[in-house]
């Protein structure tokens, strides 16, 4: 496993995304914890978890919870495990998502978050997404509260564009240390922000990392517009004998050293296989051709 930097702290360069393992179509618990101890064994350390991450209308912090269990059940060292977790979301019955983004709110959260996650200080505690019914600054305001508590050690946010991430930055200084954004080869619309984090020194943690490689020309009939585009992952991974996903993740590490993927995993071998992404090198010819098949379609 490669590695790489968030804040000062060294991660693996692929993570786990560990909401699958506690919303709709969730596993076992025996599958859930089997998933998190094989990602921990092809070296992930870096756990992304979040309050909201539970079925809807449920008691908050099924997820973290989960990950506590998964880190205190592992056999071997987990010193250097950095669980990132997130507040300013809800799940009320119904399935919606609400966000609260009051410091009052975020205060409380982190604090309950510490108490499930069984930790001192939360490693890293992440903005879920901007409140349009709070200041922004008055939000972030809530995680330089924390940090200087001794409540969390680092700090992020989510869901963010490039305005926001400069605010936050003013507030936070060297503090902030991650901007958690959707980004994949289908999804492009934070490549600003992915700029913005290279240049700031921040991780760039790309949520849904793998959008656009569920399906391509190559699965048969087409059933999504474009899909055809991602067709040259599915040519690359059949020509390297490894899956389409793990050349996806391998292309994302090549876009930038700010990008540390959190793609997640319901079952031991799909973690397994995101994290060998981190050592597949692509060759110039590969990356050209996947950057091609990526590129915006030109009227």
């Amino acid at each position: 496993m490669r590695y790489r930097m968030l804040g000062g702290v060294r991660v693996g360069a692929v993570g786990l995304g560990a909401m699958p393992l506690s919303i709709e179509g969730r596993p076992d618990e025996e599958r859930a914890v089997a998933t998190v101890h094989a990602a921990l064994d092809a070296g992930v350390t870096l756990l992304d978890t979040a309050d909201s991450y539970h079925l809807p209308g449920a008691e908050p912090g099924h997820n973290e919870r989960l990950v506590a269990r998964a880190l205190a059940a592992y056999g071997g060292d987990t010193s250097d495990v950095l669980v990132a977790t997130k507040g300013g979301r809800g799940r009320p019955a119904g399935g919606d998502w609400t966000v609260d983004g009051s410091p009052r709110h975020l205060k409380a959260a982190a604090e309950a978050s510490l108490k499930r996650l069984g930790v001192e200080a939360i490693g890293l505690y992440q903005l879920h997404k901007p409140d349009p019914s709070v200041p922004f600054e008055e939000s972030v305001g809530a995680l330089r509260e924390l940090l200087d508590a001794g409540t969390i050690r680092l700090a992020g946010v989510s869901n963010t564009d490039a305005d926001q991430i400069r605010r936050a930055r003013a507030i936070l200084g060297d503090r902030l240390v991650s901007v958690q954004n959707r980004y994949s080869p289908a999804v492009r619309d934070s490549e600003p922000e992915l700029r913005l984090c290279a240049g700031l020194g921040l991780a760039f943690l790309p949520w849904s990392p793998l959008g656009g490689l569920a399906r391509s020309s190559l699965d048969g009939p087409s059933r999504t517009e474009g899909a055809a585009r991602f067709a040259a992952f599915h040519e690359v991974a059949a020509e390297r004998g490894v899956s389409p996903q793990r050349v996806g993740l391998a292309w994302l590490l090549t876009r930038s050293p700010a990008v540390v993927p959190i793609p997640g995993a319901s079952r031991p071998e799909t973690a397994r296989d995101s994290a060998a992404a981190a050592d597949l090198r692509l060759s110039a010819e590969e990356r050209a051709r996947l950057d091609r098949a990526v590129a915006p379609v030109r009227a």
